[in-house]
Formats: C-alpha cells, structure tokens, sequence
C-alpha cells in the first residue's frame, strides 16, 4: 500500500488533472502516466491533447489580454466560470507530482525533444480520485533555464490578486512561503525532481492520445 493509493495508474495510463474550486471543476487535462509510485506520479502531456479550461484562460492566451487574464481571476472568486476546449500545442511536458508537496515540478520539450525550460507550479497539494489527481493551482510559478543555471518567479502579481480576493487565505499563503524555499533548496542542490538523471523526464512512448472521459466533471471520491 502506498500513502496516496493502493493501486497506482499503470504506465500509459490515462491521468486526469484537475483544478476544483468551489467544489467545480476550474481545469480538467488528460494526460498519460509514466510512473507511479504511489508518492511520486510522472505524467507526460504533447501536442493534440484535448482539455478544459476557463473561457477567460483561453482568450487571454490566445490575445495576450492580460486584463481578461485578471477578470478570469475575479470570477474564480465570485465562483462563476465558463469552461471551453483547449488543444495543447507545441510543447512535450513531462510532470512530477509528489504527495503531500505544495508544488509539481515540470520540464517543457520542444518538438524534437530538446529541453526548453523547468516549470514549478505551486498548488495545492494533490488527491487521489479514480480517473487521475485533484488540485488547485495558486497561481505563482517558478521558471528556470534547461541547466538550472538560471530562474526567475513568474506571475507574482496574480498571486497578489488571489491574495486580496480571498482565495489564498494566510495560511496557505505561510505554505506556499514554506514550499518556494523547499523548491528552490531542491533546484539548488539538483535533488529531487531536479536530480541529473531518472525515469520522470525520459520522453514518453508513442502512445494515443489521452481523452477526457464522460466523468471529468463529475467530484468523485477520492481513491482509498
């Protein structure tokens, strides 16, 4: 048995990932296992994947509006969103997601699998559920450069937003300030997801492309 499950997703597995808030569905992506641990779950997502996001996400990316971007962030407050289809393009990404941890740490491939960047997202720590893992995303991110020579915070001012409209609440704010020094300690040291070699960040097989199944929408229980 694991901490997390007592049956990890097999690798090529479907993983839902999502963000709930308001007991809703805010994101739902399907993506394909690579491993699973139980505590430690690599997934891998590329081009041609199908998932939903907030309508205002999707414009925003689209136009660069960044004013729709906010107001997307206001609606989330007030508990009021659209969903829309999303095709991701261009990059492979291959995730780390670790039990109990307020982050998961990314590495994002260009079309012939060179290494373009690492991403950490902070998010609430994730849960089981029987078609992948739930969480929600806290907005602030941490990029750095393929040699970890380099990196920067990313969307600091969003953080604020949620701040002030009440979706990161002051303990969760004194965890995310926890877990930013455990990431960059970690980028640091090039330990954990950030170690030289492992499993987590080799390009995945060919497999067909994940679909989101009828339930995505649906709050299942968690798994055991």
């Amino acid at each position: 048995m694991t901490a997390n499950s007592e049956k990890p997703f097999e690798p090529g597995a479907t993983a839902i990932r999502r963000d709930i808030m308001h007991g809703k569905v805010w994101t739902a992506m399907p993506l394909r296992t690579l491993a699973d641990t139980g505590d430690t779950l690599a997934l891998a997502a590329w081009p041609g994947i199908e998932s939903l996001a907030p309508t205002t996400w999707i414009t925003s990316l689209r136009t660069g509006d960044e004013a729709v971007r906010k107001q997307g962030i206001a609606d989330l407050a007030a508990g009021r969103w659209e969903l829309g289809r999303w095709v991701w393009r261009d990059t492979t990404v291959l995730s780390c997601y670790t039990a109990g941890e307020y982050f998961s740490v990314h590495r994002f491939l260009d079309e012939q699998g060179r290494p373009l960047r690492w991403y950490v997202n902070f998010e609430l720590p994730h849960r089981r559920t029987a078609i992948g893992i739930d969480t929600f995303d806290l907005f602030l991110d941490l990029v750095a450069a393929p040699d970890l020579s380099t990196h920067a915070w990313k969307d600091e001012d969003e953080y604020a937003q949620a701040r002030r409209l009440g979706l990161i609440d002051d303990a969760h704010h004194r965890l995310v300030d926890q877990a930013r020094d455990r990431a960059l300690g970690l980028l640091r040291r090039r330990q954990g997801p950030f170690a030289p070699a492992g499993s987590t960040w080799t390009p995945p097989p060919l497999f067909p492309l994940p679909t989101l199944p009828d339930t995505a929408l649906s709050a299942p229980p968690a798994r055991p």
